[in-house]
């Protein structure tokens, strides 16, 4: 019934927008008119066709490529459906007029016609632009945004810090979702980026799956890439347990997340569970902290357990953080471990859309997120929160570009 009623949208949607596309083209020369409407026909039968589609082959059973594709098609169908409000208002508009007319003599559209452009095409003008627009920087996100990686270089001082760790660097990687890839060749151009920082460290932040350990089959080869003279350390992320699919059974969860801690094992990185580590150079030392996700906003599960993953930190007078979830270092770091120099996060992706140019950064995630990408600092704490890798739902980036940080600590 839900794939009946989301094939009905399609078709209302489709042949309510081609009465705008034809009022668009309509003092158009008869090529370029040809061209378009048989562009906005293809189009739309495209979108027809993929609606039912889905009523046969429930989107949930689809692969990689056909869920990138029909992506595509879905996000023309939505900005078809913002344009359409155009044509919404003037049918409303035309409506009273037709009401208004029955007690007229004069011809209201005739007047109306009589100066210029009609408000017909001038909203349809406005439909078609408002769909266009959206829909090509929408597809740009899909084509280049998702893979189009950058290097956030940041400085991070405190007191805390040991002599022989000033300088050190840390390259953080979080969301890869490696689910969302259709192959694993973007996943190495972004890991031979991280490679060339030559960083002492590197940490992953969580989420290294959508649902399922299966979907890092054929990636194993690229995450034993990373390679660091301190070590590469992760920790999970809400989508890493599973918790977002109907399993059979219980045991059959429990096994899925046994399978994707072998990953990271065989991949030679160190899965901290509520644990830590110490990290020594020329005999200093300061703790690695990592917890299961815990999350402070919007139900995330709390797994976390950052009792038993400081205990015995005291002893070193620097202390890192790694937490999936950013909002937990507002709601439990601050409060209850203000000995905690840096948290590093990920989670949000910054929406993975948004806009950021010198000057001016935004994205929906602020809504939901107060701590949400970059850098923040209350007191002597610092968090930063890392754009992400990969992406999840919409299979790109616009604006807000998948993220490879390096952090360089800074003795005060």
């Amino acid at each position: 019934m839900r794939f009946l009623i989301f094939f009905s949208i399609i078709l209302v949607v489709e042949i309510y927008f081609l009465q705008a596309v034809k009022t668009f083209v309509q003092d158009f020369t008869d090529t370029k008119k040809n061209v378009i409407l048989w562009t906005a026909y293809s189009l739309a039968a495209i979108s027809i066709l993929f609606g039912l589609i889905s009523l046969v082959y429930p989107p949930p059973q689809w692969n990689g490529f056909f869920r990138f594709l029909a992506s595509a098609v879905l996000i023309l169908v939505l900005c078809k459906l913002l344009g359409s409000v155009f044509l919404i208002i003037d049918d409303v508009f035309r409506l009273f007029r037709w009401i208004f007319s029955l007690f007229q003599k004069s011809n209201p559209d005739a007047e109306m016609t009589s100066q210029g452009i009609t408000r017909l095409k001038f909203l349809s003008q406005l439909a078609v632009a408002f769909t266009v627009i959206p829909a090509a920087g929408f597809i740009y996100g899909i084509v280049r945004g998702a893979y189009k990686y950058r290097v956030h270089k940041v400085k991070v001082p405190s007191s805390n810090l040991p002599e022989a760790f000033h300088g050190f660097k840390i390259v953080q990687l979080s969301d890869i979702h490696t689910g969302s890839f259709m192959d694993n060749s973007a996943l190495h151009r972004a890991f031979d980026i991280v490679m060339q920082q030559n960083a002492d460290l590197i940490v992953f932040t969580g989420d290294l799956v959508n649902n399922e350990a299966s979907e890092t089959s054929g990636f194993e080869e690229v995450y034993s890439k990373l390679r660091a003279p301190h070590g590469v350390y992760s920790v999970l992320g809400n989508h890493d347990y599973g918790d977002y699919k109907q399993w059979e059974t219980e045991e059959d969860k429990k096994n899925n997340l046994d399978n994707l801690k072998q990953v990271h094992h065989n991949a030679g990185w160190r899965l901290l569970m509520n644990e830590h580590v110490a990290l020594e150079k020329n005999g200093e030392k300061i703790a690695l902290i990592g917890i299961e996700n815990w999350g402070g906003s919007l139900h995330f599960p709390k797994y976390g357990r950052m009792d038993l993953a400081h205990k015995g930190t005291d002893v070193y007078p620097y202390k890192i953080l790694m937490s999936h979830d950013p909002s937990h270092w507002e709601k439990q770091v601050q409060p209850e471990y203000p000995d905690v120099d840096l948290t590093l996060s990920g989670h949000t992706h910054g929406m993975q859309l948004g806009i950021e140019i010198p000057g001016l950064k935004w994205s929906p995630a602020k809504w939901v997120y107060k701590q949400w990408a970059g850098l923040y600092k209350q007191g002597d704490q610092f968090l930063y929160v890392n754009r992400g890798l990969g992406f999840l739902g919409y299979p790109g980036r616009l604006g807000i570009w998948p993220e490879i940080t390096v952090i360089e600590l800074q003795k005060a």
